[in-house]
């Protein structure tokens, strides 16, 4: 469901059955009917014990700021388990744009052909030395056929002699360049422009037109495009990835409070921002709530991938957590988001301990080593095994549950008398049940 403001306290109700939010769309999975069923996953932070993997990043870390040693510290190999949030990275070395030669900026199509000079030494055999000039790499191809000779360039074998190619072997020179054929689809639809308006427009000034607009058509469409001509084209105000992020990332329904026995900072969402040497390196997006700190996504520079950003935050989110704890005494969880034993990337989060899973049917929550074994005989699991324990919070009575039509509040009993056309009790009610008692007459449902 689309949530357009929300209190933390009915947020931190929510999570607490098993909901979590992605910008302002709130959501709930079907545990008992998804393929990879997700539980909710809890730390307890102020019980919460670093493993050997985890100082292992906290040294690696602090090596790095106080020694700044990068070759070190990132040839130190760490095990997969304990990654967190990793990208896949490229294996080439990153280097400053100080560091890079202007041996290494030449253009591919020279860069190949020194590779095959390099093989052919290795190999015993000996060429003339000298320099390979840069290429146009639009207009010219290497081929591996040795009778083949790339047009206007010199050879490393024998003197540059101007002959047409044989056929079959290259590009004629004498001949003008190939045309896409969708510019001269281009010039045949102007054509047909043209012509239509000469009943407007006199004979020889729509000749000067034509000729003028056709020599556009071909200034525009014959010259190539730079880099730059993709990369600073202006977007619209309402492009897709930028509306992407700003819903995923920056957009929360909650509404930020302060209390008085709350955190100096108050409740809402935030972004931990982590900065080193005046550069940004990593943002957190975490919601501080009642009860607990939930974290909700993270997203780091690939440069410092070998620092493990996404273990050091968690950590640092969990010390963050004990923090608060002192001036407001009852968040003192972790949130970490979904649980999902059934894939192997997402076990990670089971390695903050002590830890809890939320049972998908009573809404309790239980600790995690009891929950394993019965995830790895069941990818879905009543993870209370108290068979006479319910849900507290179900649904108990549905005129209760507030809604909002036309702009006016009322219990769904009232509105149900009012409401024109087929019935929609199901819908409400599934809604009541999924959000529970308490929160459906607290939250308004929105009725057209």
């Amino acid at each position: 469901m689309w949530a357009h403001s929300m209190t933390v306290q009915d947020y931190q109700d929510l999570i607490d059955r098993g909901w979590r939010r992605s910008g302002k769309y709130v959501y709930k999975p079907i545990m008992n009917q998804t393929c990879c069923p997700q539980y909710t996953i809890r730390c307890r932070a102020l019980h919460f014990q670093a493993s050997k993997s985890h100082k292992k990043v906290l040294k690696k870390m602090l090596k790095f700021i106080s020694k700044g040693d990068v070759s070190k510290v990132a040839s130190e190999e760490e095990p997969m388990d304990a990654h967190i949030d990793d990208v896949a990275t490229c294996d080439f070395p990153y280097k400053n744009e100080s560091q890079v030669s202007q041996s290494e900026l030449t253009p591919l199509a020279v860069d190949h052909s020194e590779r095959v000079e390099d093989e052919d030494k290795d190999s015993g055999e000996t060429k003339e030395e000298g320099n390979v000039p840069k290429v146009e790499s639009d207009s010219v191809q290497i081929c591996a056929d040795k009778d083949t000779s790339v047009p206007a360039e010199p050879s490393h074998s024998a003197k540059a002699v101007h002959t047409p190619p044989k056929p079959g072997k290259g590009a004629d020179l004498s001949k003008p360049l190939c045309r896409k054929a969708k510019d001269i689809r281009k010039e045949r639809k102007l054509q047909k422009l043209l012509q239509n308006q000469m009943g407007t427009v006199e004979g020889s000034q729509l000749q000067g037109d034509q000729a003028f607009l056709l020599q556009n058509s071909k200034s525009k469409t014959n010259q190539p495009k730079n880099i730059e001509d993709f990369i600073f084209v202006p977007l619209p105000d309402d492009a897709q990835h930028k509306l992407e992020f700003t819903r995923f990332l920056c957009d929360s329904p909650l509404e930020a409070e302060h209390a008085p026995n709350g955190p100096e900072c108050g409740y809402g969402s935030f972004h931990q921002q982590y900065w080193l040497d005046g550069k940004i390196i990593a943002v957190g997006v975490i919601d501080i709530l009642p009860y607990c700190v939930s974290s909700v996504y993270l997203y780091y520079d690939p440069d410092f991938s070998f620092l493990s950003l996404g273990v050091y935050s968690a950590l640092r989110e969990i010390a963050f957590t004990r923090q608060l704890y002192v001036k407001a005494p009852d968040l003192s969880f972790y949130y970490m988001g979904f649980y999902i034993h059934s894939c192997p990337k997402m076990r990670y989060k089971a390695q903050y301990r002590p830890s809890d899973l939320l049972c998908p049917e009573t809404f309790m929550w239980t600790p995690i080593e009891q929950c394993l074994p019965l995830l790895e005989h069941s990818k879905y699991s009543r993870l209370n095994q108290d068979g006479k324990a319910e849900d507290e919070g179900r649904l108990k009575e549905l005129g209760r549950v507030r809604v909002l039509h036309k702009r006016t509040v009322m219990p769904y009993s009232v509105y149900k008398k009012r409401r024109k056309g087929p019935s929609d009790e199901a819908s409400v009610q599934q809604y009541a049940s999924l959000v529970g008692q308490s929160c459906s007459e607290r939250m308004l449902l929105f009725r057209s």
